[in-house]
């Protein structure tokens, strides 16, 4: 005696081709999400104030990288380019959560 496997099914046969292209497309689209904050920190950096300290931390950089032994580094002025910058964030974040 031989027994067929057989799903019930309700509906078209063809369903399943259209659950597999929504799965496709939520993948897409989870792909294209942007997080809100990472755009907010880009756009806080370019104000004057975070520049002049991105400057700052820049110009650090370069002084320390240029020698070959040094005890400098730069953690006060990447502080400071921090705080500036989340400064900024959150004011334009939480302004929207209002």
């Amino acid at each position: 005696m031989v027994f067929e496997n057989k799903m019930i099914t309700y509906g078209e046969p063809d369903d399943e081709a259209p659950a597999e292209e929504e799965e496709e497309e939520e993948e897409e689209e989870e792909e294209d999400m942007v997080d809100p904050l990472e755009t907010i920190r880009a756009k806080c950096e370019e104000t004057e104030h975070c520049v002049h300290y991105k400057e700052r931390l820049e110009t650090c950089e370069a002084r320390v990288s240029g020698r070959s032994s040094t005890m400098e580094d730069c953690t006060e002025e990447l502080f400071d380019f921090l705080h500036a910058r989340d400064h900024c964030v959150a004011h334009k974040l939480f302004h929207k959560v209002k």
